[in-house]
This record gives structure tokens, sequence and C-alpha cells, in this order.
């Protein structure tokens, strides 16, 4: 096979770009809804633990709804359904694709797709996480709590020395595939018009009937994103144990 019929097979230069612009949205989007949906998954999961029922009750219906449904029908419900609700005039500054400036540093306003689907995901996966880290504070076993009390630790101090630290160690794991999760939850996004990588792979498909080569650079990418999350799981369960030691 000669050179030309090889270099006819591969993708030209502006179709390796725009997949690298939709896996840089993956990134974010990722990225982001890692980080808010941890925060948010760890409110919940202290919320399950609080005084009032009320608060409790909220807290196992919120579960309840976002885990037991589609996420797809979710994305549509934040999109067509509260997306309708925003005021008309914000909606409009979105679209406008406005920028924000910072120093040297000239930042673009993510779109009103991307914020839907940040949104979205972070419920959604909230939901799973707030599990995930209630059930590693269930794996720590009450005799720690009340050792700590015994100790003359308040509640808090209790909970936050004693407590959350070692339900996080039991919770790692899980919440690595929760992390893993995400990132393949995020090509959903591409239903409400996100561009993230799995839109862009349509697009270049679509324009370059080289579906091999397309998705296979997309898979490949998707693969490597979630390599480097379980190589930091491993790499922190390998070193965790000679930090103990060395305490």
């Amino acid at each position: 096979m000669s050179w030309e019929q090889i270099s006819s097979q591969l993708l030209d230069a502006k179709y390796l770009w725009w997949l690298w612009d939709g896996f840089l949205v993956t990134l974010a989007i990722s990225f982001l809804t890692i980080i808010f949906s941890t925060l948010l998954g760890f409110i919940l999961a202290m919320a399950r633990y609080s005084r009032f029922a009320i608060i409790r009750y909220i807290t196992i219906g919120y579960n309840a709804i976002f885990r037991y449904s589609p996420l797809l029908p979710q994305l549509f419900f934040w999109y067509f359904g509260v997306g309708s609700l925003l005021p008309i005039e914000f909606k409009l500054w979105l679209f406008d694709e406005p920028q924000i400036s910072l120093f040297f540093f000239t930042l673009k306003f993510p779109s009103f797709e991307f914020i839907i689907g940040l949104i979205g995901l972070t419920c959604y996966s909230s939901s799973f996480i707030a599990e995930e880290i209630r059930a590693g504070i269930l794996g720590v076993g009450n005799n720690q709590f009340s050792a700590g009390l015994a100790m003359g630790f308040t509640y808090r101090q209790t909970m936050s020395l004693i407590i959350l630290p070692q339900a996080f160690k039991i919770a790692f794991s899980p919440l690595l595939g929760q992390y893993m999760n995400i990132v393949k939850n995020s090509s959903l996004a591409m239903a409400i018009g996100v561009f993230e990588l799995s839109y862009v792979s349509r697009q270049v498909e679509t324009e370059t009937l080289k579906t091999f080569q397309d998705f296979g650079i997309a898979t490949f990418l998707y693969i490597l994103i979630i390599a480097v999350i379980g190589a930091f799981g491993y790499l922190y369960q390998y070193y965790q144990p000679n930090r103990e030691k060395v305490g």
C-alpha cells in the first residue's frame, strides 16, 4: 500500500483539531462535575445524619429521584424544562458567548448548554457520591464514634477528626469508580448540544465518513482519561500504607 493510500485513510489536521477541542470540553465538564458533585455529595451525606427529620427525608428523596431515574431524561428536564424558566435576557447573553477579561487573559464564558449539562451531571452524580460517602461512614463502626465522645470530643470533632478520615479511605475506591462514570456519562451531554468529544465525533464522521478512524480516536481519548484516574487511584493506594508506617 502506497503512502498516498495510507494518508487518504487518515483524518485531516482540521478534524483532529475538532476532536481535540471536544476532548478539552469533555475534560472541563468532567473535572468540574467531579468537584461540584463531590462537594454536594458530601453535604448530602452529612444531611443524612441531621438531627432534623425533615432534612433527612428531603435528602433521601433527592437521592432516590436522581439515582433511580435515567440521566438522559434528567438532562432534557434541565435543558427544556428548567431552561425555559430562565430569563430570556440571560439566555441571550449566554448565546452571545460573552468573554471575561482577567488581567492579560480573556476567558470565554461557558455556553448555556455547557452550564445546563454541568448542572444535570452534578445533580445526578452527587446522589451516587453521597451514598458512597455514607457507606464509608457506616463502614467505620459505631465504636469509633463512641470512643471519640468518650475522649471528650464534640460531635463535630469526632466526625471531622476520627470518622471522616477513615470513611474517605473506605470510600476511596468506589469514589474513583464514580469519577470514571462521570467521564463516561459526560458523553450524554451531546444530546443537549454540548460540544464535547462524542458530539464532535459525530460531526467529524458525518463530514469524512471515516467512522473507524474518528471513533477510534475518540474511544482512545476516553480511555486515556479513565486510565489517568485509575493510575491516580493506584498510586494513592500504593503509597498510602507507606505513609501510615512512617506516621
